[in-house]
């Protein structure tokens, strides 16, 4: 059912995963006055802690996603691994506006690459492997160093590998052909910063962005995003010309984002793709008119987007396992401005996403300046 329409306040909105982007997402739907069902298989997951219903099941279970669908007026989803089986019954049986393709398509390297490509996107160069003796063919041609990663699942670094001797390219295949799936090998960018931006498109194609985030990680993970970020005006129009081109030429409906790299000479090249809510979004929840989360809803429900301007400069800093009891211990010396956000998880682990903190100041030296007094993100 692909029909256009709008979904008002009241209804309920079936989301696929209950993950901390799922919460966020039900949170800023509720405070709209819709109504939220979860499929996940933990137990007192994020999002199911603040939706109506509870879904306990597994993403491949078929008859679970039925009961979803029954239980929904629109579905969506909060993590792109989403089992094509499910996505297909659910198109069939609900209103799924976000539709398959995209999730087709960003769920695998190969694809995502070989389609912005095909659009005149600037991307990284990149060879498709089969074979060690491809790997070390690829790594020749595309020089040194390069990036080998696996074309499904991975996220936070998982799952690739930088290569920077030709020896290298044999073991890292070896290593990575063991998922079971195929692999792609990037030229590495000598990128001198990572941005994002967030675009959302309604159902009636109505698009907007959010301000550019400058993305610093650690260890592959989000450690901070810096917003207005430090980059001219040429750099940040082109990120946002080429966001609103992917998100009309694949035809998003909520939100996509999408992460580029800043060379030296001021070129922006496409990174990768997400069609969901996005961890460097999380500083319009406090900094923007409206927020990600918000604007999803908006999205996907074909209500009129929200205005994204930016009310303050804001910096976004992680809290993983690691920071939480820090955090939790300086609660009291947060500063002022700052916005304590934590997602409900029960078990908190390193490197595991545990919630994020908003700091709001006059400029984002400041902000940054108040995270470091804190002393936890050493």
């Amino acid at each position: 059912m692909s029909e256009k329409r709008v979904i008002k306040p009241g209804a309920t909105i079936g989301v696929l995963g209950g993950g901390q982007l799922g919460r966020m997402m039900a949170l800023a739907g509720r405070a709209l006055g819709y109504r939220f069902a979860t499929l996940d298989p933990t137990e007192d997951c994020p999002c199911a802690q603040v939706s109506d219903n509870h879904i306990v099941t597994g993403y491949a279970d078929v008859n679970g996603a039925l009961e979803l669908a029954q239980k929904s007026d629109v579905i969506t989803y909060e993590f792109e691994n989403v089992d094509a089986n499910v996505a297909a019954v659910l198109e069939e049986k609900s209103y799924v506006p976000q539709g398959s393709e995209l999730l087709r398509i960003t769920q695998n390297r190969i694809r995502e690459k070989s389609t912005l490509a095909s659009f005149g996107i600037p991307v990284a160069a990149f060879r498709i492997i089969e074979s060690e003796t491809d790997a070390e063919t690829a790594v020749l041609e595309l020089g040194l160093p390069a990036v080998m990663k696996t074309a499904t699942g991975g996220y936070d670094g998982k799952g690739q590998y930088v290569i920077r001797k030709v020896e290298e390219a044999a073991p890292a295949y070896r290593e990575l052909a063991k998922a079971g799936t195929d692999i792609i090998i990037e030229q590495f960018v000598p990128f001198i910063k990572e941005i994002s931006v967030i675009a959302a498109r309604s159902v009636s194609g109505e698009i907007r962005t959010f301000p550019v985030a400058e993305n610093i990680h650690r260890e592959n993970i989000l450690h901070v995003s810096i917003v207005p970020a430090r980059i001219g005006q040429a750099v940040a129009e082109r990120a946002e010309e080429l966001a609103v081109t992917i998100a009309e030429k694949l035809g998003v409906v909520g939100l996509i984002a999408v992460e580029m790299f800043v060379t030296g000479e001021g070129s922006v090249l496409v990174n990768e793709l997400a069609p969901r809510p996005h961890n460097s979004g999380h500083y319009t929840m406090d900094a923007c008119v409206t927020s990600q989360f918000e604007q999803h809803i908006r999205a996907i429900c074909d209500l009129p987007l929200g205005d994204t301007a930016l009310l303050s400069p804001v910096v976004m800093v992680n809290i993983l396992g690691e920071h939480l009891a820090p955090v939790l211990d300086k609660i009291e010396k947060l500063p002022r401005s700052a916005k304590l956000h934590l997602y409900g998880k029960k078990d908190s682990k390193p490197k595991r996403k545990m919630g994020h903190i908003n700091v709001l100041a006059e400029s984002v030296e400041a902000a940054l300046q108040g995270i470091e007094q804190l002393q936890i993100w050493e």
